[in-house]
């Protein structure tokens, strides 16, 4: 199960109200925002598809001390952030 104290794994709920969790791989900015890119885990921690891990992209806002993910509802904004992570992978 899921250490929820944990700071590294996030829980949040999809349309329908179904808890969906994620383990924050990295946050990055770009062009003064801040965003998370998080793995998909289950309730046990694990990753969902170990064999082609999937990384999903929000926006992490803050709010004094407390941090929200949003999704990026913007195609160019979601696209020029995974343009500039994939070009840390081009420097390697």
């Amino acid at each position: 199960m899921i250490d929820k104290e944990n700071e590294n794994f996030i829980e949040t709920v999809d349309e329908e109200g179904n808890p969906i969790y994620f383990q924050l791989f990295d946050v990055i900015e770009y062009e003064g925002k801040e965003y998370a890119m998080l793995l998909p885990v289950d309730e046990e921690g694990n990753e969902e598809e170990p064999d082609d891990p999937e990384l999903v992209l929000m926006r992490l806002v803050s709010e004094g001390d407390e941090y929200s993910f949003e999704t990026i509802e913007d195609e160019e904004e979601f696209e020029a952030v995974a343009e500039y992570i994939e070009s840390f992978g081009d420097e390697e």
